[in-house]
């Protein structure tokens, strides 16, 4: 299972970024600030993963502000099965669940020629995609850079297009949308654009 203090994070003061890495590394720079920049306005935690802000409750030293973050992000625990439920499909004690998967019959044929079957290949496809994401430290999907830039770059000149250009897929019009603004900014917010280039 992974572990929440481990998720990609990065801080802002502003459009400053101050800090990018495991949360646990990230959430030591904000307590070591006391929270704020120098302005005097809070600092911002983002999840690279789903775009958010991170609320933070600093009181304390580092060990409790961790504490209190790994119980707020742990994954709630299953509920208790009925008993008189039906027998899943899969091998639910193991976490694994049956979901239907439609494919053009190419892609089930790769899938059939591969190591262990379709739902091996799946697994090992989906966990190395997941592995990539984590190490660019990338929001991972349009509508979590979205969030993040909302968040960051609402206000400057040229959001609405560059929010535009973002949705329609376009990295590289993207790119150029947001080329005037902070670096720090463009850095976060289009490292995915310089990926697409490359």
């Amino acid at each position: 299972m992974n572990d929440p203090l481990n998720a990609p994070h990065a801080l802002f003061e502003g459009h400053q970024l101050l800090a990018r890495g495991p949360l646990q590394q990230v959430v030591a720079e904000a307590v070591a600030r006391g929270g704020v920049g120098a302005d005097g306005r809070p600092l911002l935690l983002l999840n690279d993963g789903s775009g958010e802000t991170v609320d933070l409750d600093l009181r304390g030293g580092l060990a409790q502000v961790l504490e209190r973050l790994q119980a707020r992000l742990a994954p709630a625990p299953a509920a208790p099965q009925e008993a008189a439920a039906p027998r899943e499909r899969g091998r639910p004690r193991l976490g694994v669940v049956a979901r239907e998967v439609t494919l053009l019959p190419r892609h089930w044929e790769w899938l059939a020629s591969q190591r262990g079957g379709a739902s091996q290949a799946l697994r090992r496809l989906v966990d190395e995609a997941r592995r990539r994401e984590q190490e660019q430290g990338l929001p991972a999907s349009p509508e979590a850079r979205y969030k993040a830039m909302s968040t960051l770059a609402g206000d400057l000149p040229g959001f609405e297009e560059a929010s535009r250009l973002l949705f329609a897929g376009d990295e590289a019009g993207f790119a150029r949308s947001i080329a005037q603004w902070p670096q720090d900014l463009r850095d976060y917010l289009g490292s995915a654009s310089a990926e697409a280039e490359d």
